[in-house]
C-alpha cells in the first residue's frame, strides 16, 4: 500500500481578461501587475462598437474604451473611471497641402473632403482613402500611430472635441482582481492602502496581533487571585492594629498612665 501522497493544491485563480480599443497600449499596466501577483492576464483588442457588449457578455471582466470629451452619459449597470484625454490629428496624403503644416485648426480644413470613418467601414480602410488623396480623416493621435502609413502624414488638429481613455467594468463584481488592475491603473504603488491585496493583509495581521495578545495574557493565570490576596493580608489578624487592636492593647493596664482625663482624681475644693 503506498504511502507517499502530495497534498492536494488550491485551483489557480481564471486569467483575468482585458479586452482595449484601438489605440490603447495595455502592456506597461500588464508588466506591473505581473511584477505584483501570480494571475495571469488575457488582453485582446476589440473594436470600439463591440467593446460594451464583450463587457456585459462577460467575455471581458474590465475594458478601456474611448469616450467622448463631452455627452457621455455613464450606464448604470457599469463603473467607468477616467483615465487621460487624447489628442486629434488630421490624416492626409503625405503630398497633400496639410504636410506643410505643423499644426492646423480645424477652420484650415474648410473646402476639404472630411471622410466618415464609421462610414469607411474602419481605420484601416479610411487610411487607404486617405493616402489615394481622396480626402482627410480626424482621428486620436494614438489611433493614427497604430495605422500610420509612410504615405500619410498626420498633424495636430485645434478646434475639435478631443477624446478620452476610460477604465470600465460591471458594477457589482466580486472579482477583486478588477479593482487591483485598476490601482495600477490609476497610479498607485504596491504597498498603496487603497489597494485590495494590501488591505486584506493589514485585516490578517490584525488578527494575528490580536491572537498572540490573547495568548499572551493567557500564559499568566492567577493575576487577580494575588492582588486580592494582597488584600486580605492587610486586613488580616497579623497586620498592623487598627482602631479595635489598639483598644485591646496592654498600653491602658492598671499600671500604666491613664489615657485620658477621667484617669486623674478631682482636688477637692
Amino acid at each position: 500500500m503506498p504511502t507517499d501522497f502530495s497534498p492536494r493544491q488550491a485551483p489557480a485563480a481564471r486569467p483575468l481578461t482585458l479586452g482595449y480599443v484601438p489605440g490603447v497600449t495595455p502592456g506597461k499596466w500588464i508588466g506591473r501587475w505581473t511584477e505584483r501577483k501570480d494571475r495571469e492576464v488575457h488582453a485582446y483588442q476589440c473594436g470600439e462598437d463591440a467593446v460594451w457588449d464583450d463587457l456585459r457578455a462577460g467575455r471581458a471582466d474590465l475594458v478601456f474604451v474611448r469616450l467622448p470629451e463631452e455627452g457621455f452619459i455613464r450606464p448604470a449597470d457599469l463603473s467607468v473611471i477616467p483615465l487621460y484625454e487624447e489628442r486629434p490629428v488630421v490624416a492626409a496624403a503625405k503630398d497633400s497641402a496639410v504636410a506643410a503644416f505643423d499644426e492646423l485648426d480645424v477652420s484650415d480644413l474648410a473646402g476639404e473632403n472630411v471622410l466618415d470613418l464609421k462610414e469607411m467601414g474602419g481605420t484601416d480602410v479610411g487610411m487607404e482613402v486617405v493616402a489615394s488623396g481622396a480626402g482627410l480623416l480626424i482621428l486620436p493621435m494614438s489611433v493614427a500611430k497604430l495605422y500610420s502609413r509612410r504615405d500619410v502624414v498626420s498633424r495636430p488638429l485645434t478646434g475639435v472635441p478631443a477624446t478620452r481613455i476610460a477604465v470600465a467594468w460591471l458594477e457589482g463584481s466580486e472579482d477583486e482582481g478588477i479593482e487591483e488592475f485598476v490601482g495600477i491603473v490609476r497610479g498607485r504603488t504596491a504597498n498603496s492602502s487603497r489597494q485590495p491585496s494590501v488591505q486584506a493583509e493589514q485585516k490578517t495581521t490584525a488578527r494575528q496581533r490580536t491572537k498572540e495578545r490573547q495568548g499572551r495574557s493567557g500564559e499568566k493565570p492567577g493575576t487577580a487571585g494575588r492582588s486580592g490576596g494582597r488584600g486580605g493580608a492587610k486586613g488580616g489578624a497579623g497586620a498592623k492594629g487598627t482602631s479595635g487592636t489598639k483598644g485591646s492593647s496592654g498600653k491602658a493596664g492598671p499600671g500604666s498612665k491613664g489615657t485620658g482625663k477621667s484617669g486623674k482624681p478631682r482636688r477637692s475644693r
